[in-house]
This record gives C-alpha cells, sequence and structure tokens, in this order.
C-alpha cells in the first residue's frame, strides 16, 4: 500500500456539512468539498489487509456486508493515495459503471465491512470513490467509449433507472443496439425524480445520460411501455428488459378520506422535481402548511427536507417503531427539521387512526391512535412499496407468451432496494442477455 501506516496516522475525515439552517434555504449539495490533500491522506488510511472484506459483497447473518458490485477498493484507494487518478479511475470503472451515482447515495455497505473499521473507524471509500470520478468528470476523463464491433441486435430497455442505464450501458459496450423506453420526460426514473437534488443533483445524471447517448445508447422518453408503447412493438427486439423499478405504493387506508391533500411520497418527490426542472412552483407544495409524514425510510427523510425548503410552517413524522429501533445521530434532514423548528419533529410508536376533513373534503388533521389531533394540510404517505405497475408486467407476460426473451432487473426484479443493488442486478441482466444473444459472454 501507499502508506502502510496511514490508517494510524490519519483521523477519518468525512465531507463537511453546510451549516442545516443555511441550507434549507436552497437546492445546493449537501457537502462541502475537501482538499486534495486531506482526501489522498483519507485514502492512504486503507490498510493492507490480508483478505478486503469490503469488496466482497456477500450476506452474512441476514446482513449485507461489503460492496454488490466488488469493487477493487484497495487497488484505487492506493492510487488515488499517489496521486494517480486516472489509473483509480481505470480501477474504479472495471467494476462499478456509475461511481457518480453509488458514491452519493449509497450508504456504503463496503464501510461496513472494512477491516478498519474493527479497531476503529473505517475508511471513508465513499467520498473517496466520488472524488475519483468527479475529478475525471472535470478533467475530460470521462470520454465517449464506442463498440469494437457491432453485433447487428437490437435490445429494449424498459426503465432508465440505474438497473436500466446499467444493462443498457454493458450491453451498448458489448456492440448491441439499446433503446431505452422511458416513460417520463426525462431520464434517470428515481435517480432524477426519487432522490433529493440536495444529495444527487440533476446535472449529475444528465452528464451520464448525454455520455451513454455519445455512445450510442438512444433513449426514448414519454413512452410508457405497457400503456403508450404496446408489448407487439417490442416484439421487433431481439431482446427485452424489463426494469420498471417497484413503484407502485404501499396502500393505507382510513374511515375517512380526503379529497385532497393526501399524497404518495414518490408522487410529491417526483412533483417537486419537475416543477425545479421547469422552473416552476410545484403543484403540490408544502409552502405555508403544516405538514405530516408517514414513514422512515430514505424517502421519507427526503421529503422532510423538500418540505422545509418549500417553506412548510410545521411538520410531523409519525413512525410506527419505537426510537431504539433508530440509534446514533440525526440524518440530514433531522438535522435540517432541528435547525427550523427547535425540536425532533419525529413521533415514534406513532400511527394515524383517522383522518380530518373540511366542508370541501380537504386535509385539515390527523388523528392518531393514541387520541392526538395533529393539524395537517398536506400529508405524505412515505410507507414503502408493493412492487411494478400491474400493466408493466401485463407488458411482460405478452412478450414472454408471444416467445420474445425477456429479463428483470433491478427493484423490479427483487424488491424495492439500494442504487448499487440496482446497478449490480442490471448488470447480472446485461450479462445473460449477451449470454443469449451472442452465446457467451465477457460482462463480468
Amino acid at each position: 500500500m501507499g502508506k502502510a501506516t496511514g490508517f494510524m496516522e490519519y483521523e477519518r475525515l468525512e465531507l463537511p456539512l453546510r451549516d442545516p439552517a443555511e441550507r434549507v434555504k436552497d437546492y445546493a449539495p449537501l457537502q462541502l468539498p475537501v482538499s486534495d490533500k486531506n482526501r489522498r491522506r483519507q485514502s492512504g488510511r486503507c490498510m493492507d489487509c490480508g483478505v478486503p472484506f469490503c469488496q466482497a459483497g456477500v450476506e452474512f447473518e441476514g446482513q449485507f456486508l461489503g460492496c454488490p458490485l466488488h469493487n477493487l477498493i484497495p487497488e484505487w484507494n492506493d492510487l488515488l493515495y499517489s496521486g494517480n487518478y486516472p489509473a483509480a479511475l481505470a480501477r474504479l470503472l472495471k467494476t462499478n459503471c456509475f461511481p457518480e451515482f453509488t458514491g452519493r447515495v449509497c450508504p456504503a455497505l463496503c464501510e461496513r465491512a472494512c477491516t478498519c473499521g474493527m479497531i476503529g473507524q473505517s475508511v471513508t471509500i465513499h467520498d473517496n470513490e466520488r472524488a475519483i470520478i468527479d475529478y475525471a468528470f472535470d478533467n475530460d476523463l470521462m470520454q465517449p467509449v464506442l463498440p469494437a464491433a457491432h453485433s447487428g441486435k437490437t435490445v429494449a430497455v424498459v426503465g432508465s433507472g440505474p438497473a436500466g442505464l446499467a444493462a443498457a450501458h454493458y450491453l451498448n459496450r458489448r456492440g448491441h443496439q439499446v433503446t431505452v423506453f422511458e416513460r417520463d420526460s426525462v431520464p434517470g426514473g428515481l435517480l432524477s425524480y426519487g432522490i433529493a437534488p440536495m444529495k444527487l443533483p440533476q446535472a449529475v445524471v444528465e452528464r451520464r445520460v448525454r455520455l451513454m447517448q455519445d455512445e450510442g445508447v438512444s433513449f426514448q422518453t414519454n413512452c410508457d411501455v405497457g400503456r403508450d408503447v404496446s408489448a407487439a412493438f417490442l416484439q421487433g427486439f431481439d431482446l427485452v428488459i424489463f426494469a420498471c423499478g417497484a413503484q407502485k405504493p404501499r396502500a393505507l387506508s382510513w374511515p375517512t378520506q380526503a379529497k385532497s391533500g393526501v399524497y404518495y411520497a414518490l408522487d410529491f418527490l417526483k412533483a417537486a422535481s419537475e416543477a425545479r426542472l421547469e422552473g416552476l412552483e410545484s403543484e403540490i407544495t408544502a409552502k405555508g402548511k403544516p405538514v405530516v409524514i408517514v414513514g422512515a425510510g430514505d424517502s421519507a427523510s427526503d421529503c422532510v427536507a423538500i418540505c422545509l425548503r418549500q417553506g412548510c410552517r410545521d411538520i410531523h413524522q409519525l413512525i410506527r417503531r419505537p426510537a431504539s429501533s433508530y440509534p446514533g445521530a440525526l440524518d440530514y434532514a433531522h438535522e435540517e427539521s432541528q435547525a427550523v423548528f427547535g425540536r425532533d419533529i419525529r413521533r415514534f410508536e406513532t400511527q394515524i387512526e383517522d383522518l380530518v376533513c373540511g366542508e370541501d373534503g380537504g386535509l385539515t388533521a390527523v388523528r392518531t391512535v393514541a387520541g392526538e389531533t395533529l393539524k395537517a394540510q398536506l400529508l405524505i404517505i412515505a410507507s414503502g412499496f408493493s412492487g411494478c405497475e400491474d400493466y408493466a408486467l401485463d407488458a411482460y407476460e405478452a412478450l414472454k407468451a408471444a416467445g420474445v426473451p425477456v429479463l428483470q432487473a433491478g427493484d423490479m426484479a427483487c424488491g424495492a432496494s439500494l442504487v448499487v443493488h440496482a446497478i449490480a442486478s442490471g448488470k447480472k441482466a446485461a450479462a445473460e442477455a449477451d449470454r443469449r444473444l451472442m452465446g457467451y459472454t465477457n460482462i463480468l
């Protein structure tokens, strides 16, 4: 290793966050950069361990440990420490086609498996990865890579989330003609519409899509397979990969139904994203309203953060499980709500019993099981997802019945999960598709 004693000499240094009271005023990135000197020191903390569990990507006793993409982490940490960014980039891209995404929104399963973390603090693998790919884009190292030869085979990829993009990336590199069908107006799926832009700026997604287009991938937007695009049309392709996600929300119901003011988290986040992209105010807004959010995952936190930036009057987050299930420091959204309202907005072991509506049917409050009434003109349900849209599944089954080779990838195949799992699933689907088309594959 470049610095064999680095883990003993350097303390872990994470990317510093902007002040919570200031960052709620805009949609700029949450983190501040660190110097190249400090970044290289952080990579120098990577130990010369005999077995780098960080890249294992295995499930152990119900926990997934290590990188699902099997990133060559010690290798590119060593190269980053020596300042050899081009070589570090080459090793990073060997296994991960989209490190600019995982380097921002992945919960760093690799760091949980870091040997250094067994005796102290794990290496900042997540931030090091991001530093390498951002340097590459900023210094024109990310240039289009065109296929060496064309196979003459055509592949349709349904959905342009991380799984669909990964499948398209690898199959295009193998020389297949790839067309990606996206139901929304902008490619990216949940990368564009389901993650707060403070964590993953839309510009980061757009530059990757442009690069893929320059490499030959075709994107057809506003094309909803199963509705706008029929299964019969897709029969003209040699193979079809469905990567439609699992965006159908897990429905919740109460005795009283509201005619307005109740939305699912993805609908709220999508409306906010579309409004920002078009420079308009969102049709679903928290501005000036008391808000209640149900759920405790990443989507719920992103909804909290967006509501704060839209100027909500008040906010409560209702969580079914006890506080003991959520140990550790507050996440970014709860730091921000603490700065704005001076309290922890989370209410643990709390569920909604009924909704209170005005004469026009609009939501005015929620009643909890404990009998408490909380004012609410906007209720956002972030209770998870139940699977893929039925019409997309119908299209999949129709193609399968017609004898067209079809595969599934990402959340559609595995259920709602992490971006890194979706990329790994898309890569696996691309390898299987390539094997079916060519009789073998070198997508590893």
